[in-house]
Parts: structure tokens; sequence; C-alpha cells
């Protein structure tokens, strides 16, 4: 399974924005997206999996430039935070995604992961996870997509 982060990681936020020549005025982000990225993730042979609050925008608007079909959309828990996983550094994603992933192998592909949450993964998820951090100055690359491919042929 492949856990997408879309802000960060598909949109980067930050340094000089490369424009990909997409033509939609829905989003004026979404001339980031780089279009390679859709069959280069496709071509891992997993689950891919949006994990973010975007929920079905993402398919709306994401997956057609990336020319990627509908994915699913992790649902996020309602109810309070009650600060646990701040207290412990934990992205507020981390349990509902190992949750999820209920001992599967899994990348998690996000731009605010901490060692906090890889050492919370490795603790508590009895199969292999990969909390993969991208830069959101850059974001996601094809050079990251090997390195999750090579990570996947390997422990997954």
């Amino acid at each position: 399974m492949l856990f997408l982060d879309v802000d960060g990681p598909f949109i980067p936020l930050g340094g000089t924005p490369v424009d990909h020549g997409h033509d939609n005025t829905a989003h004026p982000l979404l001339d980031r997206l780089d279009p390679a990225l859709g069959p280069a993730l496709l071509g891992l042979g997993r689950d891919l999996l949006w994990a973010t609050t975007w929920g079905e925008d993402a398919n709306t608007l994401l997956c057609p430039l990336l020319g990627l079909p509908r994915l699913p959309v992790v649902t996020w828990p309602d109810g309070p935070d009650d600060g646990v996983d701040r207290w412990f550094g934990l992205h507020w994603k981390t349990r509902t995604l190992v949750g999820h992933a209920a001992g599967r192998a899994f990348v998690w592909v996000d731009d605010e992961i901490t060692d906090a949450d890889r050492t919370w993964v490795a603790d508590n998820h009895p199969g292999p996870g990969l909390p993969y951090r991208v830069d959101p100055a850059r974001g996601l690359s094809l050079e990251d997509v090997d390195h999750i491919a090579d990570w996947l042929r390997t422990e997954a």
C-alpha cells in the first residue's frame, strides 16, 4: 500500500515552481504537478491511496492530471484531538494509517513525517512500514519513486 499526501509531495510548496503546462484553473498550484509521477507510481504495482485532507478533491483534480484512476481515500477519524499524539511528537495521521494498513506492508509519502513517526511505526506496526518524508520545497520526484521501489523490493 502507498499512502499519498498532496501538499508538499505532489504540490511543492517552496522553491521555484516548475510549470508542467497544465491548463487548469481549478486550483492555482496544480501547474506544479509532475504528470510523470502518476505512471511511475502505478508502475510500483501497489495499491495507491490518498492520505490527505484533500479527500475526494484529490481524485477530481489531481488524478486526471497525473493519469491515475480514482483512488481510495483514507477517512480520518472524527472527534476531538486529545493531544496525546502531539505530546509524543506524532503526526496526526500516523495512528490512522498504521491502523488502516492492518499489518500489511505500506509506504507513507508525506512532507511532515518525523523521527517520532518512524519510531512509532517501527514499534507498533507488525509488518514492514516506510514513512517516507519528501522535502516540501521540491516535492516528490522520480528519484524518490525509485527509492520507494527499491525498498518495496527488499522489505515488502
